[in-house]
């Protein structure tokens, strides 16, 4: 049978889901609750210094839907409000109670020496098994020059890290901003200065609308908003694109965050160079017990491919991943129309035809494809409502 557990620097993994920190990871009794369910691990919500004023809005969280069904999250939120005794004891706590699992502190604070060499000196008496250094909030913090401000400056990431590097006695992660032109360029400057890792991606910044009944913003507080962090389904393709370009560009772990919902989703972050994964969203969607079909549904897949663990997966497409032009531009493809499925509803022929290329003509019996004008783009078989279109070779 194949095994969930895998070791990432050191570290022993019962398997490769992790909380994200965030609000499920806001509570002692919380993390311990998810451990208890099954959960391989939690990222505590981002501790920073007593001293650091946070003031959260009411309400903070806005989500799209289609169908009833949350594929888009945006919040404003900030970050813990507890003090650092309060996670010094329940890092604690949490350890005694469950030694296998992983405890992750996320940290965060003004760009002041003193200040992250003091919250990682009194954290490394604590038996937590990494940091995650929080570079990458993509609201409220920027305007104060934390969080986002942190990670989109290649000069002062490469400064912090070199700061808690010199004193953290355990591994060091650099949660990354995908608000970035090129999340690489962020990634081999704090590997320069020393991280052990990455975790990506943050937050995408966004913005979640306008109510078209008041005129107003959807995450309206007193008649105003700002620019939040999206999560969710949504922000997954960006996810994968910047987990793959950082496994491209460096040999370090990475803890893969973004629109993760299912096992499936797991599978791709690790077959894109991923060592575990971290989620957050889908949980406060719909809790913790997600845990039980995300560790059941990878499980069986691994033993579905012949695969005895996680490391035969990981990294598996990433040479499949190449540039536009290195890609075979001779292998033309033309669309393999189902008549026994086609309901002749002559979608595909309207999309063709208003979408540059004009090459379906519908006749009383079937649709017909002109090879001498399609240029097998694929758009045909991405709108049929019956997916009767498949991409062959001729």
């Amino acid at each position: 049978m194949p095994t969930l557990k895998t070791s990432v620097l050191g570290i022993e993994f019962e398997n490769p889901f992790l909380l994200a920190s965030a609000p499920p990871t806001a509570l002692v009794e919380s993390i311990d609750k998810a451990f208890e369910m099954g959960w391989g691990g939690a990222v505590l919500k981002t501790i920073t210094p007593d001293n650091l004023e946070m003031t959260e809005t009411s309400p903070r969280y806005e989500t799209m839907k289609s169908k009833g069904k949350v594929i888009g999250f945006q919040n404003i939120e900030l970050l813990s409000h507890k003090t650092v005794q309060y996670w010094c004891d329940g890092i604690k706590y949490l350890k005694k109670k469950h030694p296998n699992k992983v405890i992750i502190a996320s940290i965060m604070a003004p760009v002041e020496r003193d200040a992250w060499q003091n919250l990682v000196q009194t954290l490394n008496d604590t038996p937590i098994d990494a940091y995650e250094l929080n570079f990458s909030c993509p609201h409220g913090m920027p305007e104060r020059n934390i969080g986002m401000a942190i990670g989109t400056s290649a000069e002062i990431s490469i400064l912090i890290t070199s700061w808690v590097k010199s004193i953290a006695n355990k591994p060091v992660f650099v949660k990354l901003t995908p608000n970035v032109t090129d999340i690489t360029w962020i990634a081999k400057a704090v590997e320069k200065a020393g991280c052990d890792g990455f975790a990506a991606i943050n937050t995408v910044q966004g913005f979640m609308g306008v109510n078209l009944d008041t005129l107003e913003p959807n995450l309206c507080i007193d008649g105003y908003s700002t620019y939040g962090g999206c999560s969710g389904e949504i922000v997954k393709p960006i996810g994968f694109k910047c987990v793959a370009q950082l496994r491209q560009c460096s040999d370090l772990p990475i803890l893969g965050i973004g629109g993760i919902t299912n096992w499936q989703d797991t599978a791709q972050y690790i077959a894109l160079g991923s060592d575990a994964v971290q989620i957050c969203t889908e949980v406060m969607i719909n809790g913790y017990s997600i845990i039980n079909n995300l560790k059941s549904g990878l499980l069986n897949y691994l033993e579905t491919k012949g695969m005895e663990n996680l490391k035969e997966l990981k990294n598996i497409a990433i040479p499949k991943i190449t540039s536009h032009e290195k890609l075979n531009k001779k292998n033309h493809l033309y669309p393999n129309i189902d008549n026994e499925k086609c309901g002749k509803c002559g979608k595909c022929v309207n999309i063709c035809s208003e979408s540059e290329y004009n090459a379906l003509k519908k006749t009383e019996s079937c649709i017909e494809v002109d090879k001498n004008v399609c240029a097998g783009c694929s758009l045909c078989s991405h709108v049929c409502p019956q997916n009767a279109i498949t991409m062959r070779k001729v």
